[in-house]
């Protein structure tokens, strides 16, 4: 037997497989070899597309800075200042604004705003948290894309100038993250995050990991960030242990392309067949804080597992499922998983965290789904369809057992980090 160790929480968690019928697919290696400093810079001052961000200001105008919320990996605290110090002289930090976005999550407090950014940033610029809820923080943009009706931050729209700052990594329904969701769903209305997460963009086949184009969610958010406009996008690839790999500036659309190209060589791996057990986390602290985010793990394991098969998901989950929103509450309003996807998938009108539900609902009708968490009791998760282990290496070794003599185990260690596809 030999021990894999699994991104789970801030410690990790080891797990025994025999090797002889398990194959680990982790990221492809790319190591940090220059200062991120140095890395950051560049990107700013040597874009992919169109002139460097300093020559896109004029003194005095405004500044609004869009960055991912709490619970994403993005270095906020390097790649915000980065740009607040290739900005220096030009624009007054009493005019510039930093927008959480939040798109429909609840906002971060201010402890969590220290840690993501650092003291510094939040004792020198004014932090908000994006509100999807609240319209008076919200204005009417008109109707983009393929009829979606876009209200967007107003403090946003506002500014002289917009920067959107994000890490690129593939994303379950979206393709990729990064670049343009940073203006929606980030900064956008409930109404409009309901619209481009309905029933019908999450049930299309190419609303999935690593696909942007044709894929009808991507589309309208790139339409909406085209149409309102972003002076200059800013986006990082990280490696596994959460190190800038490479950072990408400039105009938004061809920056987050060529992310893309770079994201999809670090986290997409091809394996030889599908599997009758899979293994996967949610990458470990702060991806694994609630089971709602936890979909992504159990998404990328649905990639690979057999029709019938079994996946494993081990997810800390400190922040339950969370409270928050109506993830928990549509989860309940079905007496299966079945019943809940056929329910959602005939919906001509989007309740919010429907699409995360539509999701999980649609993997745990096609294979049984087990969870390994911290702060769920098996009574929470039974009310979510699900099962929990205390002991996830005998609960595989159980599933492999039942598979019968010729059954193989794949593990995802670090769970979305990597998408593995059958080539």
């Amino acid at each position: 037997m030999e021990t894999v160790r699994l991104a789970y929480g801030e410690t990790g968690l080891d797990l025994r497989v025999d090797p002889d019928v398990t194959t680990v697919v982790t990221p492809r290696h790319h190591q940090a070899t220059e200062p991120p400093r140095d890395v950051l810079r560049r990107a700013l001052r040597s874009p992919v597309a169109g002139p460097p961000l300093r020559e896109r200001v004029r003194r005095g105008q405004t500044v609004a800075i869009s960055a991912c919320d709490g619970t994403r990996p993005q270095p906020r605290e390097l790649m915000v200042p980065a740009i607040l110090a290739e900005l220096d002289g030009l624009v007054d930090l009493d005019d510039v604004v930093v927008l959480v976005a939040t798109g429909t999550h609840r906002g971060n407090s201010e402890a969590e705003l220290r840690r993501m950014f650092g003291d510094e940033v939040v004792d020198s610029v004014r932090i908000v948290n994006h509100d999807a809820r609240d319209p008076a923080s919200l204005t009417w943009v008109g109707e983009l894309g393929a009829g979606v009706p876009v209200w967007l931050n107003s403090e946003w729209l506002a500014a002289d100038v917009r920067i959107t700052t994000g890490f690129v990594e593939p994303h379950f329904f979206a393709g990729f993250s990064g670049g343009p969701k940073l203006v929606a769903p980030g900064l956008a209305a409930l109404e409009t995050v309901l619209v481009l997460h309905d029933a019908r963009r999450i049930g299309h086949p190419r609303a999935a990991w690593g696909i942007i184009e044709g894929n009808p969610v991507h589309d309208d958010v790139r339409a909406i960030a085209a149409a309102t406009g972003v002076t200059f996008g800013f986006d990082v690839v990280l490696n596994q242990d959460k190190q800038v790999v490479a950072a990408f500036g400039g105009d938004l659309l061809a920056m987050h392309a060529e992310a893309v190209r770079t994201a999809r060589e670090v986290a997409m791996r091809p394996v030889p067949h599908r599997f009758d057990v899979v293994v996967t986390t949610n990458s470990g602290y702060p991806l694994d804080q609630n089971l709602y985010q936890a979909v992504k793990g159990m998404s990328a394991a649905y990639q690979v597992v057999k029709p019938g098969g079994t996946i494993v998901c081990a997810a800390e989950c400190r922040d339950g499922f969370p409270d928050h929103g109506s993830y928990r509450e549509v989860l309940a309003s079905a007496d299966s998983p079945a019943a809940l996807f056929a329910e959602i998938s005939a919906r001509e009108v989007t309740v919010p965290d429907q699409w995360q539900v539509q999701i999980q609902a649609r993997i745990q009708s096609e294979c049984r789904v087990v969870m390994h968490t911290s702060y769920l009791s098996d009574v929470d998760l039974a009310s979510a369809h699900l099962t929990q282990t205390d002991d996830v290496s005998a609960t595989v070794a159980e599933a492999l057992a039942a598979a019968g003599p010729d059954a193989r185990l794949c593990v995802l260690p670090e769970g979305p980090q990597t998408i593995p596809y059958v080539g």
